[in-house]
């Protein structure tokens, strides 16, 4: 199975300052009984965004489509597409948001839901300026490559996270 290379890594690759990867900004281990509210576990491979985190709710962009989650939600284990992570810590409130490249969510019937993913990155942090950049150099590497390589199929991936993310900023592409 090939390994798609993230769009923070692509970024990175092709010289361009899109946004801040997170490091941990995991607060304090929350107590797991929590009321009225489902508990969340979002990691990175080195660190985690929430861990034990009594939130209202998670909207998660999964691969058969976007779906959310509260307390006493049925279990359920998802691939994540590029997309959006909504967390609302308290109802009524906005969400807080997360690009994430890809990853799996699982949620458990003790109305725990653990998220794992390779990146993510505050929405508000991504510099949506720099998204067509990115777009218009994977469309010419998958334009460039081979049919059935492997750098096809990279490329093919690229073109989609980065389509995902100008999805999420609302920036056109052309």
């Amino acid at each position: 199975m090939l390994v798609a290379r993230g769009i923070f890594q692509l970024a990175a690759r092709r010289g361009v300052h899109t946004t801040r990867i997170l490091a941990s900004t995991a607060p304090a281990a929350a107590d797991a009984s929590s009321g009225d509210n489902l508990i969340l576990n979002f990691s990175l491979p080195a660190a985690s965004i929430y861990r034990n985190k009594p939130v209202a709710s998670v909207v998660i962009p999964g691969l058969a489509g976007e779906y959310g989650v509260t307390k006493n939600h049925s279990p359920v284990i998802a691939e994540l597409k590029a997309g959006v992570v909504q967390i609302v810590h308290e109802t009524g409130q906005a969400p807080e948001k997360f690009f994430v490249s890809g990853g799996f969510a699982l949620t458990h019937a003790n109305s725990v839901t653990d998220i794992a993913v390779v990146e993510a990155a505050k929405l508000e942090d991504i510099d949506a300026e720099e998204v067509p950049k990115i777009y218009a150099e994977a469309m010419k590497d998958y334009n460039a490559a081979a049919e059935g390589s492997k750098e096809k199929v990279e490329a093919q991936i690229e073109v989609e996270v980065a389509k995902s993310l100008a999805g999420a900023l609302g920036v056109a592409l052309t």
